[in-house]
């Protein structure tokens, strides 16, 4: 494991938990592109818990990598559904938000993979 791999991992699952803390806390900017998205709010806490164990996997798989990867595979279909979802809604210009928080996980799992 390199020090490379370490510190885009911690980001990476920094990102990602603050992410799903938004959700799950019902931040208003949040909230309000949620509903632009017509996200039902019935799947909010499912959203917000989804992001934070992808988080919790992130780092567990510092010490077990087939779960970072696992949860690094997740996460990137999370996000994947997160820029149909804002292409559904027409929110053009929302889409590089999911991508900045699927930048790092990627970038995890790319040096993961080669360490």
């Amino acid at each position: 494991m390199s020090v490379a791999h370490t510190v885009v991992t911690l980001l990476a699952a920094a990102m990602v938990a603050y992410s799903g803390v938004v959700v799950l806390t019902r931040t208003e900017w949040i909230t309000k592109a949620l509903t632009d998205y017509r996200v039902p709010q019935a799947w909010w806490p499912w959203l917000g818990a989804a992001k934070v164990a992808g988080a919790v996997g992130l780092l567990v798989g510092l010490f077990v990598p087939v779960i970072g990867m696992a949860a690094g595979i997740g996460l990137v279909l999370y996000f994947t559904g997160a820029i149909v979802t804002v292409v559904r809604a027409r929110w053009y210009s929302h889409i590089p938000f999911p991508l900045v928080y699927a930048a790092p996980v990627v970038a995890a799992m790319t040096l993961g993979a080669l360490s």
